[in-house]
């Protein structure tokens, strides 16, 4: 016991800045306090002895802030950082050296009985007001951002950020990143060059961007054609789209050749 309660007090030098002496961890960090409080309750709940668990869980809660269900099943090292309004439920799982911050949810989506809250691997932190919703899976070393509704499992090493939770990741392939270079062409801010997830409103901006990037193609071919035959110069994209303006359909028709919409 007193082993875990170093790892405890060690972790937060780790991970707050903040931190100043050991005494002042021990003594005034409620992360600290709600760890030391669950350890007894849950010994006692695997020991059947459910209503004495849960009345320390609830004098906890109390001075804490911290809800921690004491069939929670937590591993070595774990860290909330301030802790106000954390809830962690009755089936939830989570690894070693995991950070939680304040206004965090590991809660359940259903009524039914069995699994029903999230697992969490190894080096996981989720951000202040994340919620993690249901008997999801969140990888070894997962990130999850700020304010966050998770409700879909999370690969070892990715961030979820928005409301579904979203992951986000760097282009790892040439459609990725062609997505990713035709967004910024046309001044998107590039939510929709992730990965396809199981996310309808990403899975139709990529299509989107997938169209705009054929179709540039074709235009860039016709252009040439054109050249060819003398009829027109040939015109690059234009690289700043917020310098162009525009037209209203009742303005008369644009001459071929010009580079600008308007003038």
């Amino acid at each position: 016991m007193f082993k875990r309660l170093r790892e405890d007090i060690a972790c937060v030098f780790e991970r707050d800045p903040a931190a100043r002496t050991r005494f002042e961890v021990f003594t005034l960090y409620p992360g600290v306090h709600a760890m030391l409080a669950h350890r007894l309750a849950h010994r006692l709940w695997i020991n059947n002895f459910k209503w004495l668990a849960r009345a320390l869980a609830n004098l906890s809660r109390l001075f804490t802030g911290i809800e921690i269900h004491p069939g929670a099943v937590i591993g070595r090292r774990f860290f909330i950082d301030h802790g106000m309004g954390v809830v962690i439920g009755e089936t939830a799982v989570i690894g070693d050296d995991c950070t939680l911050y304040h206004g965090v949810t590991l809660g359940g989506t259903s009524w039914q009985k069995g699994k029903r809250h999230p697992t969490l691997g190894r080096d996981v932190v989720v951000g202040a007001g994340a919620k993690v919703l249901g008997p999801i899976e969140i990888g070894d070393g997962a990130r999850i951002g700020s304010n966050a509704v998770v409700v879909k499992s999370v690969p070892a090493g990715a961030t979820a950020v928005g409301i579904p939770g979203r992951i986000i990741e760097p282009p790892e392939n040439a459609t990725a990143q062609r997505r990713a270079d035709t967004a910024k062409r046309i001044g998107f801010d590039a939510y929709g060059a992730t990965r396809d997830a199981p996310d309808p409103i990403a899975n139709a901006i990529n299509r989107m961007l997938d169209h705009i990037h054929t179709m540039d193609q074709r235009v860039e071919a016709i252009s040439q054609v054109l050249e060819s035959q003398k009829l027109m110069p040939h015109f690059e994209h234009d690289s700043d789209l917020d310098a162009v303006i525009l037209a209203p359909a009742s303005d008369a028709e644009i001459p071929l050749g010009t580079n600008k919409l308007t003038e």
